[in-house]
């Protein structure tokens, strides 16, 4: 229990402060920035109470210590871009529609933003967060699938990064207005950039398993499952994709491109 206990309690603190910031700005969106640093937070207290180190193993690269690198990669550049595309815009549709739910059931607002933007998104976030949680309970020293689950990280990274950025440009160029991209890697899959998240969570998985410790490595699954379960069934393609039903030259692209894994044929 109390290797589940100091993550938790740094999340739910953190997530806390986040809410208040909010509350302030009003504006619950600023969800979105903040998720991935949570997750930079995280490795930077495990990297800073690194296990091998309480162990007297100095000088030793670990997969722990992989993850943190890779958690910190992954969380700064997506902070970063989507801080860059947020920047003087109003709250993002999705956190109006929940305002409008609240207001529809005679729930406070504060009350609404706590429960269902910041704690769920907590609770989520220590679920993700439990190969780089186990990582740091033992010594584990580099291996050939400590190698793998680095090359497919670097995948999904590119998926993500180029993803979002054929995005950005495409959406900077005015005489785009209304259409939809279909060319670079969202020829493939309408969402790069999800799945190269997802990827990048089963490639830290996997980088992660430990035959030592096998109930952890089975607890861990659970990262990558529900993180490609959140973006493939509940906030990512399913509420990104809401907004274009009625747009006929999007279900063209549904009909013709793969949904999330790309597809090259």
């Amino acid at each position: 229990m109390q290797t589940y206990l100091a993550p938790l309690s740094i999340i739910l603190i953190f997530m806390s402060i986040v809410f208040v910031i909010a509350q302030v700005l009003k504006n619950n969106s600023i969800v979105d920035i903040f998720w991935s640093l949570g997750f930079c937070l995280l490795a930077f207290v495990f990297e800073m109470n690194a296990e091998p180190y309480l162990q007297g193993v100095r000088g030793v690269t670990t997969t722990s210590t992989i993850i943190h690198y890779l958690v910190f990669i992954w969380g700064f550049r997506l902070a970063f871009h989507i801080l860059m595309k947020n920047w003087n815009q109003p709250e993002d549709w999705r956190y109006i529609n929940f305002r409008k739910l609240w207001t529809k059931k005679n729930i406070p607002q504060w009350l609404g933003a706590l429960l269902q933007v910041f704690l769920l998104q907590g609770f989520f976030m220590f679920i993700i967060a439990l190969p780089m949680i186990h990582s740091n309970q033992y010594f584990t020293p580099i291996s050939n699938l400590t190698y793998v689950g680095i090359f497919l990280w670097l995948i999904g990274f590119i998926f993500e990064a180029v993803g979002d950025y054929q995005k950005n440009v495409f959406k900077k160029n005015p005489e785009n207005k209304g259409k939809i991209l279909t060319t670079g890697l969202w020829k493939y899959t309408r969402h790069p950039n999800y799945f190269g998240e997802a990827l990048m969570w089963w490639s830290i998985w996997i980088i992660s398993i430990n035959f030592f410790h096998p109930i952890q490595t089975f607890i861990s699954i659970l990262s990558p499952i529900t993180l490609t379960w959140l973006l493939t069934k509940v906030s990512g393609v399913p509420m990104l994709e809401s907004k274009y039903k009625d747009n006929i030259v999007y279900q063209d692209y549904i009909k013709n491109t793969s949904a999330f894994v790309p597809k090259f044929w």
